[in-house]
């Protein structure tokens, strides 16, 4: 009995010593990370038969003011889509003939004007597209997110491009938006923005980088989620009596 157990717990050490549980920890990792539709990027490479697209969050410092008194701090550009959804600039590429990277810079020149250079040190994440129903072939599109700080100059030179030499300026894109990240004394701001309809995982994106880069304080960025959820509510109520207009 004793042998038995001595025999067990030597095996034990050697599969320690060996890796194997390091091996087998990163491995029910990766199955984690997959069942919740996140891939490294090696990983998102190796999918031949996936479409694969990238978009990024460019931001920077401001020492702007609201109305001269609300502080902005931060400037996050973001998009109107042509289907009527915010999202951000970016687009499907093909890792066949370039790299993820290569093909995020052509994507912000058609987009925006101006070839903003992406690299992979701006790589945030990974991930299947969330699946818009039973039949969506969203499933086998990967988005690769990045994010980028730049200087407030570099922002205003993107904002006068996208609107003036973007090819895709009024077709694809109807617009640059910057993100309000304050709340006014009547609940404007951040809650009003984060209440409107965003393409696939860009509010979850959004929100994530917010956190992440610090900001948006965890509580104020909490308190305007849950004004959002009072919006939607009230959102419907005004579609339906929009509705009934129509006859």
């Amino acid at each position: 009995m004793t042998f038995s157990k001595d025999r067990g717990f030597s095996r034990l050490i050697s599969w320690l010593q060996s890796g194997l549980l390091a091996q087998d920890i990163k491995k029910g990792d990766q199955i984690k990370r997959m069942a919740s539709g996140q891939l490294s990027r090696d990983e998102a490479l190796e999918c031949t038969h996936c479409r694969q697209a990238c978009h990024v969050m460019l931001y920077s410092e401001t020492a702007s003011q609201l109305f001269g008194r609300i502080p902005i701090r931060h400037v996050v550009l973001m998009q109107m889509r042509f289907d009527g959804l915010l999202g951000f600039p970016g687009g499907l590429v093909n890792p066949s003939e370039e790299t993820l990277e290569e093909g995020l810079t052509r994507e912000l020149l058609e987009e925006l004007g101006v070839a903003v250079p992406v690299s992979v040190e701006d790589h945030v994440e990974s991930r299947f597209a969330p699946s818009l129903s039973a039949t969506s072939s969203s499933s086998r599109l990967i988005l690769h997110f990045y994010v980028k700080k730049i200087k407030e100059e570099q922002i205003r030179e993107i904002e006068k491009a996208a609107a003036s030499t973007a090819v895709d300026h009024g077709l694809e894109v109807l617009g640059m938006v910057r993100v309000p990240l304050y709340s006014t004394k009547s609940g404007g701001g951040l809650s009003f923005f984060l209440s409107h309809s965003f393409i696939g995982s860009a509010r979850s994106q959004l929100v994530n980088s917010l956190l992440r880069l610090h900001l948006v304080s965890p509580g104020d960025l909490q308190r305007a989620l849950r004004s959002s959820q009072k919006m939607h509510a009230q959102g419907a109520q005004d579609l339906q009596a929009a509705l009934e207009l129509t006859g």
